[in-house]
């Protein structure tokens, strides 16, 4: 269950990371509540997974999948700038991240939650 926490989180950080591009500085409210809400629940979802996962890993899991998911968007949606050392890059941290996965040798499970 950690593990979902953890994704939950990171898609979550995607969703605040944009929300930030259009608050206008903190200054459009119909954008910054909505972000602020995913802010929330972003670094809850983190929170919980770090019940079970070592901090090092569920970080950079945490923020790479922030990190990742930010990047496509942007290159899929909002007209960033793509071209073939940047998908490679971005394909390499993805794999960094599953990496980190299957070596963190952390049970699926947590009692009591």
């Amino acid at each position: 269950m950690a593990w979902v926490y953890l994704i939950f989180g990171g898609i979550m950080e995607v969703g605040w990371a944009l929300g930030l591009k259009y608050s206008d500085g903190f200054t459009n409210m119909t954008v910054v509540i909505p972000t602020v809400i995913l802010m929330i629940l972003s670094f809850y979802a983190f929170s919980k997974s770090l019940k079970l996962l070592p901090v090092s890993t569920a970080y950079a899991v945490f923020t790479g999948l922030g990190s990742f998911g930010t990047a496509l968007v942007g290159m899929i949606f909002l007209g960033d700038s793509v071209n073939v050392l940047k998908i490679v890059l971005v394909v390499g941290l993805i794999s960094c991240i599953i990496g980190l996965k299957f070596v963190s040798g952390q049970p699926e499970t947590e009692d009591g939650v």
